[in-house]
């Protein structure tokens, strides 16, 4: 069985991108939201093992959905995938528990390494 995946990022091409490669690593993308909101529900309704993230979104940023997430489900596994010049931002999620980053544009090897290690 392929490990479940969720993205969540304001940008409908970037989930687009992000999808394409998460399957063609033969994960599974069981969900995507655009918002921090629909990344608290989603991932509680649909339980995913990985979950990837941007920080810059509108209503709720990926940064403070992440840390509400984790303070319920500690074993959470989630990837900040977030463009370059955000490292104060990174450095904080990192902190509160996210797993790892990627920065954009990435690269499918990258985001493979990434996977793999979860």
């Amino acid at each position: 069985m392929s490990k479940r995946v969720v993205i969540i990022d304001d940008a409908i091409f970037m989930r687009k991108a992000l999808g394409e490669i998460v399957e063609e690593l033969g994960y599974e993308v069981v969900g995507e939201g655009f918002d921090g909101t629909s990344a608290i529900s989603l991932y509680f309704e649909l339980k995913p093992d990985i979950l990837l993230i941007d920080i810059v979104m509108p209503n709720m940023n990926g940064l403070d959905a992440s840390k509400e997430i984790l303070s319920k489900d500690k074993n959470a596994k989630i990837v900040i995938v977030s463009a370059l010049g955000q490292q104060g931002l990174i450095i904080d999620a990192l902190k509160s528990g996210v797993k790892d980053f990627i920065i954009k544009p990435f690269d499918k090897d990258k985001l493979k390494k990434v996977l793999l290690k979860l």
